[in-house]
């Protein structure tokens, strides 16, 4: 596979990046509830001509603590994964175990600053917002699969992080200054994660099988039907979220609009953002070509 990562460089890059949790969030620092939080490319929620712009702030914002109780949720499975994969060689190449270890830690600080951030906006929100889990099922199901198809997963998930920032938030005037330094600091070591992500995949595909490949693929897909019942499931949270934090009394008809335009906007957020990304397609080319073509063909229906 072509690619010019390495564990030295990344290493570098990250230990220049280093920022705490406490830098980011907590006592001066707080979320503005009078601006979006997500840009309408992910959100979606302006399409709801029949909401108020308030009610679209307020659907946005909702849009806001799922998107970051997600990521929160799916590097729970993360972690444990690079710390599997970190574990067989500790005694190997010194720039890879270190890198792998930072990558876990990040993990980890990604993981806190998520669960500080939802304490924050139930504090200044008003009304409680419910999410999916518990994460130890999720992690449970993800990680009961091999580790390429896991990887596989976990790679789409990397490139994802990078895509929303750099094509929808960084250049916003209008977001949320604290909710997008959130994203920031969150984008500089998830840019590293996708480099380290990749050559994780590549040591895995290395040493697999052509039947193991194709089994890899098989996984990368039922994962993503199981995260796309998930996001089915957050869908009528979040619609149920925002009736009680509005008080709107949605006609059937009207609350159905409100769950697909939510729905639509998840699988974009989570899954077409990924399995159109070119950096992660390239890999799965690199990988098994008619796997691309085939994600390619199943994109559309998240896109």
């Amino acid at each position: 596979m072509q690619n010019h990562y390495s564990y030295q460089s990344t290493l570098a890059a990250s230990e220049r990046i280093g920022w705490k949790v406490e830098d980011l969030i907590g006592g001066e620092k707080k979320l503005d509830f009078t601006k979006p939080f997500m840009p309408e490319s992910l959100a979606q929620v302006k399409q709801l001509s029949f909401l108020t712009p308030q009610e679209q702030l307020i659907l946005n914002q909702i849009r806001g603590h799922e998107y970051l109780s997600m990521f929160g949720l799916v590097e729970e499975f993360i972690l444990p994964y690079v710390v599997d994969h970190a574990r067989p060689q500790l005694s190997g190449d010194d720039y890879r175990v270190r890198a792998l270890l930072q990558f876990a830690g990040e993990e980890a600080k990604h993981i806190h600053l998520f669960k500080r951030f939802r304490q924050e906006f139930e504090d200044g929100f008003g009304s409680k917002c419910d999410f999916i889990g518990p994460a130890e099922d999720v992690s449970r199901f993800v990680l009961s699969h091999s580790p390429l198809g896991a990887g596989i997963a976990i790679l789409h998930i990397e490139w994802i992080t990078l895509r929303h920032y750099i094509e929808g938030v960084r250049d916003s005037q209008e977001l949320d200054g604290q909710f997008k330094s959130l994203l920031k600091n969150h984008w500089l070591e998830e840019s590293q994660h996708t480099k380290l992500d990749t050559l994780m995949v590549e040591e895995v595909v290395a040493n697999a099988t052509a039947k193991e490949v194709d089994q890899a693929f098989a996984e990368y897909a039922e994962i993503g039907a199981f995260l796309d019942n998930g996001i089915q499931q957050q869908a009528e949270f979040d619609v149920e979220s925002f009736v009680q934090a509005t008080g709107r009394d949605l006609s059937r008809s009207e609350r159905e609009q409100v769950k697909n335009a939510v729905l639509k906007g998840m699988r974009w957020t989570y899954l077409g953002t990924g399995m159109t990304h070119p950096n992660f397609l390239a890999t799965v080319e690199a990988i098994k070509p008619e796997a691309r073509k085939q994600i390619e063909e199943m994109a559309p229906a998240f896109c």
